[in-house]
């Protein structure tokens, strides 16, 4: 067995018929997203974004399809390159920044911002840094 198989899908069925609306309201979402003829944002970047958040949450269907899609939608190997960099950033920042708080759970503090700002203990952020 292994965690992900492109026959998993065959899966969904079972889904569909345990909570039927659900499933319906989640295709209805999901439609509405990506097949919104009035969206301001166009297709191409709409599947970019996607892009950008499968790698995060790292759901390997979400990526398949959406990489697809926005090859499809005129996305060149450069702008998805470029996602990838985005989300890896992104992804690398919560990692530092859930690092602060992990050092703040480990040393028992409960400080306040405005405390941390007083006694001048409050980090230094890189100029440009998304966090």
């Amino acid at each position: 067995m292994s965690y992900h198989d492109h026959t998993d899908k065959r899966f969904f069925r079972n889904l569909r018929l345990g909570a039927p609306a659900a499933v319906e309201a989640f295709q209805a979402l999901d439609s509405a997203v990506f097949e919104n003829p009035a969206s301001e944002i166009p297709a191409k970047y709409t599947e970019l974004i996607a892009v950008a958040v499968a790698l995060t949450t790292q759901c390997p269907y979400c990526l398949e399809a959406h990489a697809k899609a926005a090859n499809t939608a005129g996305a060149t190997e450069a702008e998805l390159a470029e996602t990838v960099m985005i989300a890896s950033a992104l992804r690398a920042g919560g990692g530092l920044t859930h690092g602060w708080m992990a050092m703040k759970f480990f040393q028992g503090a409960e400080a306040t911002s405005g405390e941390a700002e007083a006694t001048g203990d409050s980090p230094t952020v890189p100029a440009g840094a998304s966090f």
